[in-house]
């Protein structure tokens, strides 16, 4: 039993949602709030954090992969220019040629550029899609708060 609560104790300390619900509750308790449900406020306010902290993790994971992704296009880009200038250089090509060089080149950065927006929006878009999902559950709980009871 003891190692049961020294478990649950660490787990309290170690989630800031599960902390902050305690604390709210203990303040209820204190004083005493006749009809009021400290259970489920506990738990809605900690699913709310719940979301919130998903929603930053979310976020926080899709700007990472979108800086990853950034780095690497500039690497290849910078690769690629540094072998067509080389190519170039030897080769005595005329200006035709490096013009059709740089279409392709100005082609893939534009795809690169697409590619980092749709990115941006899927990382923008997963972390919303968590808060959306709790702003809906929020409300149908409110609804049935302010149902009349029978």
């Amino acid at each position: 039993m003891a190692v049961k609560s020294a478990k649950e104790s660490a787990e309290k300390t170690e989630n800031p949602a599960t902390q902050w619900a305690d604390q709210l509750k203990d303040l209820f308790e204190k004083y005493k709030l006749p009809g009021v449900d400290l259970d489920a406020i506990t738990e809605w306010q900690k699913k709310e954090l719940e979301a919130l902290n998903e929603a930053s993790r979310q976020a926080s994971e899709g700007i990472s992969t979108l800086v990853k992704r950034r780095g690497e296009i500039l690497e290849e880009t910078l690769q690629e220019w540094q072998v067509a200038v080389k190519e170039a250089s030897a080769t005595g090509e005329g200006p035709g040629k490096q013009g059709e060089a740089a279409r392709e080149r100005l082609k893939k950065a534009m795809s690169n550029v697409r590619e980092l927006a749709e990115l941006e929006v899927k990382a923008h878009s997963d972390a919303w899609k968590v808060l959306q999902e709790r702003l809906q559950e929020n409300m149908s709980n409110l609804q049935n708060l302010i149902q009349p009871k029978k």
